[in-house]
């Protein structure tokens, strides 16, 4: 597997990594500038040359991996029988440095309802660097002219076209995927909470809509879906900043999704 696959794999699975580069070599050494090694928490992909040096980065990279906020580090190799290695002797004559960055897990979020509301929050997260899932049952909502508006996106946006059941995406969602529910069916929307209560692996869950909506979900995923009362308040609802009160789509969009950023934010204290 390429680095470059290697880094996207982890980033599909939400998995930390490490991105290891030669960045500079004087002399010689087992690989020239430029060769990459991804290391995750139990598996590496590609090489910097084996060796002391490689062996030195993985056990950096792990480190980094396990901390909380880790920065990029260069580290500096040199290769003769003079140096006292941790890993054994490599007396190639040159030195090497060596480019550690971290990959951070990049948030996911899904999206269950690509309506008026939906694709303008869409819009908006679609500007960020994460995982977009957009889903709904009705194929016209999710054809490539609708969706056009999102061709610049920064984010990676899966859509997902689920014309029975769009309950079941929740199981194939990454670990930590963040959901909103605002479908076009009350009915959907009933069964997408009862079916994120039961979906373990989530982040947080949200849904739009009112008062008396909310009363009635309740009432159902608590007596006809045997939720207790802790289970279900696990869903926010409503969503979006109390002290935004306009029903524009778009104005509802940025209220969500600015509630959304401050989870973000929450998340990572």
């Amino acid at each position: 597997m390429t680095w470059v696959a290697a880094v996207a794999r982890l980033r599909a699975r939400r998995e930390p990594g490490v991105l290891v580069t030669v960045a500079t070599v004087r002399g010689h050494a087992p690989r020239d500038a430029g060769a990459k090694l991804v290391v995750g928490r139990s598996a590496t992909w590609g090489s910097i040359g084996g060796g002391n040096v490689e062996a030195v980065a993985i056990d950096r990279a792990r480190e980094m991996i396990a901390a909380a906020k880790p920065e990029p580090e260069l580290i500096d190799f040199a290769l003769n029988d003079k140096v006292t290695n941790q890993h054994g002797v490599q007396c190639c004559g040159g030195t090497v440095s060596v480019l550690l960055e971290p990959l951070p897990v990049v948030r996911a979020v899904a999206v269950f309802g690509v309506g008026h509301v939906g694709l303008e929050l869409a819009r908006i997260l679609a500007r960020q660097d994460l995982d977009l899932h957009l889903v709904d049952s009705r194929s016209d909502l999710l054809t490539e002219e609708r969706l056009g508006v999102l061709a610049d996106a920064v984010a990676q946006v899966h859509v997902h076209h689920t014309p029975l059941l769009p309950e079941e995406v929740l199981g194939e969602l990454p670990p930590g995927t963040h959901v909103l529910i605002m479908t076009h069916d009350h009915a959907e929307d009933a069964a997408l909470c009862d079916a994120a209560l039961r979906t373990s692996h989530l982040g947080s869950v949200g849904l739009i809509g009112s008062a008396a909506k909310w009363a009635r979900f309740r009432k159902l995923l608590t007596t006809e879906g045997g939720h207790d009362e802790a289970a279900v308040d696990r869903i926010k609802t409503p969503i979006g900043l109390a002290d935004i009160t306009g029903k524009e789509p778009a104005t509802i969009a940025v209220s969500v999704a600015a509630d959304l950023l401050r989870t973000f934010e929450a998340e990572g204290d």
